[in-house]
């Protein structure tokens, strides 16, 4: 990513980087609220600069996966250079931050985790510990716990006791065997009504002999709308000192007017601004540049024929399920496994399936008839997944031959489009911080980087302690 020249130490300073945002976003609203399946429906690609498609059309693939990274080359239109190094100079940093103590693992703890899981336990684990130091707590609530790694990676780096959840999981005395408490938290309120459970005040008794229990929150991606509930919680509870939040899953945030406890926006400086971004672009703000630009060549080819295949597959369903589309229905992620069958069908000699695509005299290659078969392929596993039953007179290599002179751009547009994501992000993860330095001098909140983004795209921690 290119240089930030934003700073969000103060909340003037954050919200002047959130207009700043939203103000750059607004003429680009054709890329985050589309949606790629109806790239070839709605003719997306007619929205964005003529000599930007022109020019990213004949690209090598390993120029268009660096797009989202910030990276331009020299021969590249000036405009279509401004509108890039302009998105990588308004996203939040992401290198990771230089940690000094890291709780490393033995194999018992980590065994079940992959490395991704490790990687995030083990820097979280310290962080915990540090943020649970400084406001004297050695009782930590952790929320969207899954298997209760963190619990056990927080035993190795000081932490005497803690809860352990999932969706709240408050574990007991023992650091083995902890108590569980299991249900879906749907407010901040019910978060304070556990707080005050049974279980606390158990553990509290014996961890104070103040008669107060101080708390710490954690969460490691916590889904949607729990990381909002969780900053809330860490305001309107006067037991819980501290928060250490890594957020996701930003499509499943709520988002809607008139209700102020959705999930975007929760800062009155957002909200000021009237934004409503919707859930094509919160999925977008998932993307991640790191991701993209240590992709191989063979992959990245890979994800652009998938997004075609998506995309054909949107024309087949306007034509024969036109009824479907009011639902916008999704399919999941068909292709990967499609892809790993015809390879393996290959590497073994074994013959391929029976399909209705054919050589015509426009195209006559084995590489249409291939990529064609696996579109009809796609397209059946689709059709499946939505219950729809598949009509004899379905001419998938019409569809193909229709969709196929527009694949060469979906590469270009979906490059372009990836590229809002670290932004949105940046807004979405700025809109918390300003609604904790919303609160004044009683909250000291800052973002950090704490994981390899490489590992861990989601890598942005939000830490507020009360002062």
């Amino acid at each position: 990513m290119g240089d930030c020249k934003y700073s969000c130490a103060t909340a003037t300073e954050t919200l002047d980087w959130i207009r700043a945002i939203i103000q750059f976003l607004k003429p680009y609203s054709f890329f985050w609220e589309s949606h790629v399946v109806n790239f070839i429906t709605h003719r997306l690609w007619e929205a964005v600069d003529e000599e930007w498609i022109d020019c990213l059309r004949n690209e090598p693939v390993e120029y268009l996966i660096q797009i989202p990274s910030g990276s331009v080359q020299e021969h590249w239109p000036s405009s279509l250079k401004k509108f890039i190094t302009s998105l990588s100079s308004l996203a939040f940093p992401r290198k990771q931050a230089d940690l000094k103590k890291v709780a490393l693992l033995n194999n018992v703890i980590t065994q079940g985790m992959n490395q991704k899981k490790r990687h995030e336990i083990e820097v979280l684990a310290a962080v915990v510990s540090s943020v649970a130091r400084d406001v004297e707590t050695n009782t930590v609530i952790d929320l969207g716990a899954g298997q209760g790694y963190l619990s056990q990676g927080n035993v190795l780096s000081g932490l005497k006791n803690i809860m352990k959840p999932r969706f709240i999981n408050l574990g007991g005395k023992g650091l083995t065997i902890p108590k569980t408490v299991t249900c879906r938290v749907l407010s901040s309120d019910m978060l304070k009504t556990l707080f005050n459970s049974k279980d606390v005040d158990e553990h509290c008794h014996h961890q104070s002999t103040s008669g107060t229990c101080p708390l710490l929150l954690t969460g490691l991606h916590a889904c949607g709308d729990l990381s909002v509930t969780m900053l809330r919680a860490f305001l309107e509870s006067k037991e819980v000192k501290a928060v250490v939040s890594i957020g996701c899953c930003y499509n499943l945030l709520s988002e809607e007017e008139d209700n102020p406890l959705c999930g975007f926006p929760i800062s009155r400086g957002v909200k000021s601004t009237g934004l409503h971004l919707g859930r094509n672009s919160r999925d977008l703000a998932c993307q991640s540049a790191d991701r993209w630009k240590v992709m191989e060549k063979d992959a990245s080819l890979h994800n652009f024929e998938l997004h075609a295949f998506r995309a054909a597959f949107q024309m087949l369903l306007s034509i024969y399920f036109p009824e479907t589309l009011t639902t916008s229905p999704t399919i999941g992620r068909q292709g990967k496994a499609l892809r790993r069958k015809r390879q393996n069908s290959k590497m073994n000699g074994l013959p391929t399936d029976e399909c209705s695509c054919k050589p015509d005299s426009t195209s006559g290659t084995d590489e249409h008839v291939d990529t064609c078969s696996l579109f009809e392929k796609f397209s059946q596993s689709g059709l499946h997944r939505l219950n729809l039953n598949q009509p004899h007179n379905i001419d998938f290599a019409a569809i193909w031959k229709e969709a196929e002179p527009f694949v060469e751009v979906i590469g270009p547009y979906w490059s372009l489009r990836v590229a809002l994501g670290p932004v949105l992000e940046t807004l979405i993860l700025l809109d918390r911080l300003l609604f904790l330095q919303e609160q004044g001098d009683s909250v000291e909140a800052v973002m950090l980087p704490i994981f390899n983004p490489n590992i861990s795209p989601r890598n942005v921690a939000l830490i507020a302690k009360k002062t």
